[in-house]
């Protein structure tokens, strides 16, 4: 685990009292004062990456270090819609094929009739 993520308290707030600096809209079903960010990680990068803008995707970097994001997007993040996939590619500096999400979609081919 990193040294950003072992310092996060379960409170929602860092050890130093910060939190990632999202807006609430990309949370409305979640009780925003009490997300526990590093238990939830996941899905906060998830949220923030499918529906978050340039900037919010900043705030997340800035807040969990690229590192580990890149890490959650190449390893655990197994969806995300395919205009969201180019856009990480370039944002992030990522092969489209390095993505989790991805290599599920070329394993799980489309049906048709």
């Amino acid at each position: 685990m990193s040294e950003v993520m072992a310092s996060i308290k379960n409170n929602g707030q860092s050890a130093n009292g910060q939190k990632p600096n999202l807006p609430k809209r990309l949370f409305w079903d979640w009780n925003y004062d009490k997300i526990d960010w590093d238990k939830h990680y996941l899905a906060v990068i998830d949220r923030v990456i499918e529906r978050g803008n340039r900037e919010e995707w900043n705030e997340v970097v800035h807040f969990y270090g690229s590192n580990h994001v890149n890490d959650v997007l190449k390893k655990e993040i197994k969806y995300l819609p395919d205009y969201v996939i180019g856009d990480v590619c370039i944002y992030f500096k990522i092969k489209k094929e390095d993505l989790a999400c991805y290599a599920r979609k070329q394993s799980m081919p489309g049906r048709w009739i």
